[in-house]
């Protein structure tokens, strides 16, 4: 059970097990500014998560970039290509719905 006490800005400046003088606010071991603190990662709010939606954003940029032809997708290393392959085929899959009853095909829609 972590007790902390505060700075006079009222952020964390020290964690301890037990409550003293010191330290007498009791805080749960999963508070957002505890773990931020302690650096553990994927702290709700910390880099994980802006980590995620950056890569999006990469490969957003890198879709953007082989569309209008300025790179091929053999110019990035083999690993980066298994990685986007990846994850363009998993967005895919669970973007839509798992059934379609009337999927465009080349020869009209088919039910």
């Amino acid at each position: 059970m972590p007790y902390v006490h505060r700075d006079d800005d009222g952020r964390i400046a020290t964690v301890q097990r037990h409550a003293d003088d010191a330290c007498r606010e009791f805080v749960p071991t999963g508070d957002r500014e505890l773990l931020a603190f302690v650096g553990v990662h994927g702290a709700p709010g910390g880099f994980d998560e802006l980590d995620a939606g950056f890569v999006r954003v990469l490969e957003d940029v890198i879709d953007v970039l082989l569309v209008k032809n300025i790179m091929n997708i053999t110019d990035l290393p083999e690993q980066a290509q298994a990685k986007l392959f990846a994850r363009k085929s998993f967005r895919e899959r669970t973007a839509g719905s798992a059934l379609q009853w009337r999927a465009p095909t080349d020869f009209g829609d088919v039910i």
